[in-house]
């Protein structure tokens, strides 16, 4: 698992929009923590953790942990508020969690097994249908990626989420089909298809000089 992400916070006395506005002018972001059978708590946070957070990609659709006076909280972020001009995070929601707590989270694919896919040495070209997949699992075992293993697709094969061997405690949160991850694809084929794109263009732009002569004479 790689390291989470934590944010400090103070609670904030002053709510509604006053107190908003107050927050942002000493260069804090206000926001609000709620959920987890507890009562909603606002919140300010570090202007610059969150900016720092949010260019590394770790603000939105991640876990986090929230420290107040050296108490920390695990919480996913449900919401981000945008200034309409200026792109800056204007208010942001935190949804509390805990280890029993089922959230839905996109994680990355890994492909294994590519440096012994039989396609692939035969000349076969690899196509990542999917960079990304959509999963239900416990807030304490979200996995950095998820595995995809190629090792046994010959060329014209596919690989469907069902086919991949999800860690202990996730499932695919896509349940109502399956959806291609990989395919391998005739590396023959795609040749023949950019040739005939070229022929394509060549014979419009031989037209073009035709029809530009003819009318010239």
């Amino acid at each position: 698992m790689s390291k989470t992400t934590v944010l400090e916070v103070e609670i904030r006395e002053r709510t509604g929009r006053g107190g908003a506005r107050a927050a942002r002018r000493a260069k804090l972001v206000p926001g609000v923590i709620y959920g987890g059978g507890l009562d909603p708590v606002a919140i300010s946070l570090k202007e610059n953790q969150v900016f720092s957070a949010l260019n590394k990609g770790n603000l939105i659709g991640s876990m986090l942990k929230i420290s107040h006076k050296g108490e920390e909280q695990r919480v996913i972020t449900k919401d981000v508020q945008f200034h309409p001009v200026k792109d800056m995070p204007m208010h942001v929601d935190f949804f509390r969690v805990t280890a029993k707590t089922i959230i839905e989270m996109e994680v990355s694919v890994n492909i294994v097994g590519d440096d012994v896919c039989p396609g692939l040495t035969r000349g076969g070209n690899l196509n990542v249908v999917r960079h990304t997949i959509e999963v239900k699992c416990p807030a304490n075992g979200i996995p950095d990626a998820i595995d995809v293993d190629i090792s046994a697709l010959e060329i014209g094969d596919s690989l469907h989420e069902s086919e991949i061997t999800f860690p202990e405690g996730v499932t695919p949160a896509i349940t109502d089909r399956d959806p291609t991850v990989v395919t391998i694809a005739s590396a023959r084929v795609e040749k023949a298809a950019e040739e005939e794109e070229v022929e394509g263009e060549e014979a419009e732009a031989a037209e073009a000089g035709k029809a530009e002569t003819e009318g010239e004479g």
